[in-house]
């Protein structure tokens, strides 16, 4: 991958500080906040009782502080969610979007970038990338700073990427409709072993029986495709495209859908409508492989 990197300064950022704030944020996410460090982010999701998203973070600890960022719709909506839950603790969560810059490089290795207040090791397109949190008065000096050694990328570029790796965006994949497992974060954001949060009973029990309603899978098409089209079995409506790109790496049309149990299966055929014409898609694998895996159903599941 060339090294590049991304401007998510518009992020939701949120500092979590006082004597409880592991205890607290572990009572209300997916992963085991003890376990987080400044080495690296921890990808987590916020629930409701019912199981299902209220939110979905990553999350830091630096010795004195818990830094959170989440998508830029749920600046209000989650500092609310998480206060809620405040009650005799000594925690304080304060909104830090206006005072902090993001921004995530694709490099395996750390950047010597002097700036930069933190650096965390993170993957958020399933990749090796770092994301560096900068004052965001240094904003401007950052990018001309990163300029020099990466290639400054736009947001089509990284939404080709996350679709690419089968990476899941808050109100494409993650709506509060889904419950986390559907959208294949059980392994790198549910922590099994922890103890209680809020939602825990419905991600358990979906443990224990293996199995999910729905599930997010890749297809791919002949023709472009669009979020919101409906997936057909047949006369049966079976999930709908979420997120849609063309990859020129793949040299293919490629999306992200969230299909119903039973009709998840790598090679799957199912019948979407494009300019009011019936045509086939495919059930692939996730990440996305080679080219000449698409139409020749590449072993594996979503």
């Amino acid at each position: 991958m060339a090294p590049a990197f991304f401007d998510l300064s518009a992020r939701t950022k949120l500092r979590v500080t006082g004597a409880d704030r592991i205890r607290f944020l572990n009572g209300q996410t997916t992963n085991d906040v003890r376990k987080a460090g400044a080495e690296a982010t921890q990808e987590s999701c916020v629930l409701n009782a019912k199981g299902h998203f209220d939110a979905h973070v990553f999350l830091s600890a630096t010795p004195n502080d818990i830094w959170i960022d989440a998508d830029q719709e749920l600046r209000e909506l989650l500092q609310t969610r998480l206060e809620r839950y405040v009650i005799a603790d000594d925690v304080k969560i304060e909104d830090v979007t206006d005072q902090s810059a993001l921004f995530h490089l694709l490099a395996g290795s750390e950047p010597k970038i002097s700036d930069a207040k933190f650096d965390f090791r993170s993957r958020r397109l399933g990749i090796d990338g770092w994301d560096l949190w900068v004052e965001a008065a240094r904003a401007e000096a950052m990018k001309r700073a990163l300029a020099a050694d990466y290639r400054a990328m736009d947001e089509s570029e990284w939404e080709v990427l996350r679709i690419e790796n089968g990476i899941p965006r808050w109100g494409c994949e993650l709506t509060r409709e889904i419950i986390p497992p559907e959208a294949n974060l059980a392994a790198r954001a549910i922590d099994y072993e922890k103890g209680c949060y809020i939602g825990q009973e419905v991600i358990s029990r979906m443990k224990m029986s293996g199995q999910t309603r729905q599930r997010l899978c890749g297809v791919t098409s002949e023709k472009a495709l669009a979020p919101g089209k409906e997936l057909h079995a047949e006369t049966k409506m079976v999930g709908h495209v979420t997120s849609a790109v063309f990859s020129e790496r793949l040299n293919a049309h490629i999306a992200l859908a969230i299909i119903k149990r039973g009709y998840t299966e790598t090679g799957t055929s199912l019948i979407t409508l494009v300019d009011d014409r019936p045509i086939n898609v495919k059930v692939v694998a996730l990440p996305f492989s080679e080219p000449s895996s698409h139409w020749h159903g590449p072993s594996g599941g979503c």
